[in-house]
This record gives structure tokens, C-alpha cells and sequence, in this order.
């Protein structure tokens, strides 16, 4: 497979949620000012993506694997997802609060979508000063029947929230009670799954007066109880990376950039993603040198040996599937 910064065309979700963000400060090409998310790298059913630069321009992410394989997945990656590419990757822009909601894990997934399970994770690129996100339960005691009775009157006291700012992240594994707060602008990583169960929607009403549809039976089965909020906590100094999250799905570090240097991806076995969360940068491999600026998101196949970097200020998120992380965790359950 030939080796380059392999860019994808944005494919732009308008939501009852979003915003302008994503046309403003990451500069997608529209003029709506509902845009609530940005796919990246979709292989969801209807919507894969489809490559934007060099000499797979045209050519959708699915075809790409079929031909490609385990050069663009790795072999391990290839071995457990076949033709499937096992990463959603989006931006996010909330305008005003998500959703109360909560995602299936790969069994409940299985069961009643023949889906994978949504695993995710945050990246807060943006907030604004009084911005917050629904994380968990208040009280880790809760029976998760309570999500049948959630009014505007109880909701603060059932759920917890939790102010956030620029450069935090956050871990949702699945079954976890979650939404992103009105004013935070952000990078989603996720399994490769758009099924969502809605618990509660801050009875709003759509253009025609309507109500969006809870799923509080299903949610009542997904929801597990966590002891931790799982938010990262790390320190990244110049020209170093920093571990945000590591499972069985992704690994996601986040690397600062002020200089020209290479990282060496030769014995990885996976491909690698890298997400501009600030500044600019130029990427190049294979002999082929790509600009990315903050809100764009570039595709490396597995079988890249070395990417270098330039910029005088950048920092990017480094996504890919860690498959010794993801086989200790099976030898353990």
C-alpha cells in the first residue's frame, strides 16, 4: 500500500445541539449554524468516508481496506475486524447541552443492533468560561430505574456534573451515563457505532414541535456503575507525548509539537491516526508532505515505518489500536 498522509473529505451532521464552532474555529466548509459534528474517519453504514488527497483520492475508507488489508489495519487489527475499520473519529460542537444518554458495550450491542458496542473517548479542544459535561451518577448507590423518572426539577440532583476547560479529557467506556455541556467544542474517539440510547433531552421540541425519542428500557440495561470519572490526568511538555487513554479499543496519546522530529512506527501494527487539536503542522511519509492545521485529521496505513513533523507549535492527538493492551485484557477476563 502506497504510504502517505491520507486525508478524508468531513462529512457534517446538523443536530438540534449544535452550533458554528465547526465552521468557525475549524474552519469546515459550511454557512449552517446547527452543525453539531464532523466525521473524520467513518465506516458507518451510509456514511464512510471517502479520501480527499493523493492517489486514493475518490476511493471510499471501505474499499481502501478491501484492497489494502492488513497494510492499512495491521494484522492483528485485520485478524479481529476483517473489512471493518474499528474507529469512529469526529469533532464535536454543542451549542447547547447533549442528550442525557448512554451506549451499549459489545454484547448488548450484539445482541440487539448486530453492532459493535460505543466505547469513547474527549478531548476538549474549547469551552466556554461556564461550560460542563453530565458524567456518571451522583450517587454510585442509584438504581439505574431512576432513569425512568428524570424531570427538570430532579435531573441536577441524579446526575453529576463537572465543569471542564481547554486541554481535559475524559474516558466513557460503555455503560456509562454521559453528555457533553452547552459550549464545549471537542474531539471524539470511539468505536466504530452510532447507537445511542437517550435517557433524557431537557424536554425540548424540534422545528415541528416534536419531542426526540427516549430509549430509557434499553438505557435502564446498558447502564453500569463506575467508581471513577475517569478524566486523564497528565503532564506534556514540549516536543514529548502524554498518555490520555489506553483500553482495548484505542489508545490515545497526545503529542506537542515545536520542532522538526520522527517517531518510528515500524513495529506497531496498526494504523495510526493523528487529530490537530491546536496549532499547525506539516506531516510527511513516503516522501509526501501533507499541512495540517487545527480541526483537520490525517490516516497513516499500518504499514508506515516513520512519520516526521514540523511546526512551531501544534498539538495533535495520536489514535491506534494497542492489540498487546487489547490481549492482556482478554487473558485477564
Amino acid at each position: 500500500m502506497n504510504v502517505y498522509p491520507i486525508k478524508f473529505s468531513p462529512i457534517l451532521k446538523e443536530k438540534i445541539w449544535g452550533g458554528h464552532k465547526l465552521g468557525l474555529i475549524l474552519s469546515k466548509d459550511t454557512d449552517k449554524d446547527n452543525i453539531g459534528e464532523s466525521w473524520e474517519i467513518s465506516d458507518v453504514n451510509g456514511n464512510v468516508s471517502v479520501v480527499s488527497n493523493g492517489i486514493y483520492k475518490g476511493m471510499n475508507l471501505k474499499t481502501l481496506i478491501r484492497e489494502h488489508q492488513s497494510k492499512l489495519l495491521g494484522e492483528n487489527n485485520y485478524e479481529q475486524f476483517g473489512n471493518n475499520f474499528p474507529l469512529l473519529i469526529k469533532f464535536l460542537d454543542a451549542k447547547t447541552d447533549l442528550s442525557i444518554q448512554v451506549h451499549p458495550d459489545n454484547a448488548m450491542a450484539k445482541k440487539y443492533h448486530n453492532s459493535f458496542g460505543k466505547t469513547e473517548m474527549w478531548y476538549v479542544m474549547d469551552s466556554d468560561d461556564d461550560a460542563d459535561i453530565v458524567i456518571g451518577l451522583n450517587d454510585k448507590t442509584t438504581d439505574s430505574k431512576v432513569l425512568h423518572d428524570i424531570t427538570s426539577e430532579n435531573v441536577n440532583a441524579i446526575f453529576n456534573r463537572e465543569q471542564v476547560k481547554k486541554g481535559d479529557s475524559f474516558f466513557i467506556p460503555a455503560g456509562k451515563i454521559h453528555a457533553i455541556g452547552a459550549g464545549v467544542l471537542a474531539a471524539e474517539i470511539q468505536q466504530t457505532s452510532d447507537i445511542t440510547y437517550r435517557v433524557y433531552d431537557w424536554d425540548r421540541t424540534d422545528d415541528n414541535g416534536q419531542k426526540r425519542e427516549l430509549h430509557t428500557h434499553l438505557a435502564e440495561k446498558a447502564t453500569k456503575q463506575f467508581d471513577l470519572n475517569e478524566k486523564a490526568e497528565y503532564t506534556i511538555q514540549a516536543n514529548e507525548g502524554a498518555r490520555l487513554v489506553e483500553c482495548e479499543y484505542f489508545t490515545t496519546n497526545i503529542l506537542d509539537i515545536s520542532k522538526q522530529q520522527t517517531k518510528d512506527y515500524s513495529n506497531l501494527d496498526s494504523f495510526v491516526i493523528f487529530m490537530c487539536v491546536e496549532g499547525e503542522l506539516n506531516v510527511t511519509a513516503g516522501y509526501q508532505t501533507e499541512t495540517l492545521k487545527m480541526g483537520e485529521t490525517v490516516l497513516f496505513p499500518a504499514n508506515t515505518e516513520e512519520v516526521a513533523f514540523n511546526s512551531e507549535k501544534a498539538k495533535l492527538l495520536e489514535i491506534y489500536v494497542d492489540n498487546e493492551i487489547r490481549q492482556n485484557i482478554s487473558i485477564a477476563s
